[in-house]
């Protein structure tokens, strides 16, 4: 928790462009792995600057669970439901895993492509694997990649299987409307989530891994490579075991993770946050300085 990353800019600027310079140096491609660079930068700040604040905690309904002993470590109102996002995602995947073969292919229709947030590496009629996908939907939180794994199986059956899980993992204050968590009537409390993470943890650890994965690529339509971009900006921790973020004006900043303290899984849900980042410092701060992991 002590150990920042810092340390990592001076690792981040020399290898994009000694690669770019040595493998390719077409300008677009240049372009690109610049701006990369720049929003690598931006990621960096702004955990640190998240990491320095003083604040209290801005969510109204959170908890921090320690995995290994089942003991609640921190919490406010957790049993509150509120809309959860992208965090959807994380049961979206793993519904598709429990149900579609990774290496299966889908084609994607138009149907699969209506939701917001589309990427340009998927497309109408693209062949893709259903582990792309999924890498897709948690690393960039791409809403079309979570809507065509939904289509695959059919979606109202998709949805169906979704509510099913969460009543089999005791999640009973939770509700889902859609695959990707665009609608706001997606509903769920910290309580509830916490039980997917754990599950997932101990079941599905290749969903949490891939949530850490910075460096996923695909060719758009014209064959040009364009990376997959993470969203959850906490994937540089190194105590930073998993999760998934999401952002509605309904539900404002949302974050479903698991961290690691004092080498003790500790799974973090906050809900309805103003600022996810200086939150999770903030709740990780008090669990280390209350000496509630051991």
């Amino acid at each position: 928790m002590k150990k920042t990353t810092l340390f990592l800019l001076i690792f981040l600027i020399y290898p994009y462009f000694a690669n770019a310079a040595m493998v390719n140096t077409d300008r677009t491609l240049l372009i690109q792995r610049v701006e990369i660079l720049r929003h690598e930068i931006n990621v960096l700040r702004s955990l640190l600057s998240n990491f320095r604040l003083r604040q209290e905690i801005s969510s109204p309904s959170y908890i921090a669970i320690d995995l290994s002993t089942n003991s609640v470590l921190a919490q406010r109102n957790s049993s509150q439901s509120y809309p959860i996002a992208s965090i959807t995602k994380l049961m979206s995947s793993l519904v598709a895993l429990e149900n579609i073969e990774k290496d299966k292919t889908i084609i994607l229709t138009e149907k699969m492509l209506e939701p917001l947030g589309q990427s340009p590496s998927l497309y109408l009629g693209l062949n893709v694997s259903t582990e792309n996908l999924l890498k897709a939907s948690l690393i960039q939180s791409s809403n079309d990649a979570s809507e065509a794994l939904a289509h695959f199986l059919g979606k109202d059956n998709f949805l169906l299987l979704m509510n099913q899980k969460a009543k089999e993992l005791g999640m009973n204050n939770t509700v889902f409307y859609d695959a990707h968590g665009l609608s706001p009537q997606n509903k769920s409390t910290p309580e509830d989530i916490a039980k997917l993470l754990d599950y997932v943890y101990q079941n599905y650890p290749e969903i949490l891994k891939i949530t850490k994965d910075n460096d996923f690529w695909l060719p758009d339509a014209s064959g040009r490579m364009l990376k997959f971009q993470n969203v959850n900006n906490f994937y540089y921790l190194n105590y930073f075991i998993g999760g998934k973020t999401g952002y509605l004006p309904e539900a404002r900043q949302t974050i479903a993770g698991i961290f690691e303290i004092k080498k003790r899984p500790v799974a973090i849900v906050l809900l309805y946050s103003s600022n996810r980042q200086a939150d999770i410092f903030s709740v990780l701060r008090n669990i280390e300085s209350s000496n509630l992991v051991r």
